[in-house]
């Protein structure tokens, strides 16, 4: 019997984000009440889709999940060319073309954050029909102007600034508190200037401690007993950064296979070793300033939760657009906010490319006017 409607796929990957619920509610009311179409979701990421574990989404399977953090499909950090499989590395793309055409699919619509880009890229290459939507609480996903999970990843954070300013106050202390962001400091910039903290440390700045300790030692001297330190997990110092650079500028050189995967190896050995990088910057400030110093890590609280009004609004926006691409036939894009609108984005100009915090940005520019330490 001939297909009279497009069935479309859908799945969420990679770490969990408030917004997953509204973005797949999104997609599926727009495609089944305004197109005609039909929905299956996939569970668990990709694995999901190469196990074909499906639900069809219908009508009260969208009701009430607007609000819901987390995601009610389930997620997973799998990769389809590199997926765990009775202990062994295995490229399981071909069983998720097969389930793509098992399935009947006109479409599957990935959303995910950088990771799940460069996948739908490998998945586009494989003759599928692939649309995502830039889901990240780090914001960090290239060529659109936010991801939804920041917003009220950045509610969270500044909230719980908000409440460490007065312990930090009332037994005078230094406190460091860790945010969420390996290679971009977005949240920890948002939310330590949304918070008013001291001191603010991120990737894309090398920090020298002893200009963050000079700062909260002239803090004393003005009469000021404590001072908030927000730090973006993968923030490092510039000796750290000049080690790791140095690692990667000689495995770009080498020609030698052996040599590379040492060089990795060593990369990978500095990293697991920075990740105690808060402990480490709250020993030395003790140390420099005098000050009793405590350490706040709000690791996945920062994922968690009611999703705010904005990501809410954003996924909702963006997963309506989406279906509207997909009744038109634009796939292998990226449905990317664009100011108030969307643009749908090759995903071969956003896969392997990260939106970092430009040197010049404004909020840069208004934490120094107001006199925030970057520890530069």
């Amino acid at each position: 019997m001939a297909k009279t409607e497009k069935q479309i796929g859908i799945l969420t990957a990679g770490g969990d984000s408030p917004g997953l619920n509204a973005a797949i509610r999104g997609v599926g009311k727009a495609a089944q009440g305004h197109y005609g179409m039909q929905l299956i979701g996939f569970r668990d990421g990709f694995r999901g889709l190469v196990e074909n574990r499906s639900v069809r989404l219908v009508g009260d399977s969208l009701s009430g999940i607007l609000t819901k953090g987390g995601t009610i499909l389930g997620t997973s950090r799998d990769k389809p060319h590199k997926m765990q499989v009775e202990g062994k590395l295995c490229d399981m793309t071909d069983a998720i073309v097969e389930n793509y055409q098992a399935n009947r699919l006109d479409a599957l619509v990935c959303l995910g954050g950088g990771g799940t880009q460069k996948n739908a890229l490998r998945l586009k290459e494989r003759g599928l029909n692939v649309l995502t939507l830039p889901k990240t609480i780090d914001n960090d996903v290239a060529l659109t102007d936010t991801t939804f999970g920041f917003d009220t990843a950045l509610g969270i954070a500044t909230d719980a600034i908000d409440r460490l300013h007065s312990t930090a106050h009332s037994h005078h202390r230094i406190i460091v508190v860790e945010i969420m962001g390996h290679r971009a400091g977005w949240l920890a910039l948002g939310a330590g200037l949304a918070g008013g903290a001291d001191v603010i440390l991120i990737p894309e700045i090398p920090y020298h401690v002893e200009h963050i300790a000079k700062a909260i030692r002239a803090r004393v001297k003005g009469g000021k007993s404590f001072s908030i330190v927000a730090v973006a997990e993968g923030a490092l110092s510039v000796e750290q950064r000049a080690h790791v650079a140095h690692l990667e500028a000689q495995r770009e050189v080498s020609g030698e296979k052996a040599e590379r995967r040492r060089l990795k190896g060593a990369i990978q050995a500095l990293a697991s070793d920075y990740a105690n990088n808060t402990l480490r910057l709250s020993t030395q400030l003790e140390e420099l300033t005098g000050l009793e110093s405590r350490i706040t890590i709000l690791g996945h609280l920062q994922r968690g939760g009611t999703p705010s009004a904005a990501d809410r609004l954003l996924a909702t926006r963006l997963g309506a657009a989406c279906a509207q691409l997909i009744q038109l036939g634009h796939y292998g894009v990226m449905v990317a906010a664009r100011g108030e609108g969307v643009v749908p984005v090759a995903l071969e100009e956003v896969a392997g490319n990260k939106k970092l915090i430009p040197l010049d940005h404004p909020w840069l520019e208004a934490a120094r006017m107001v006199g925030t330490s970057l520890g530069e």
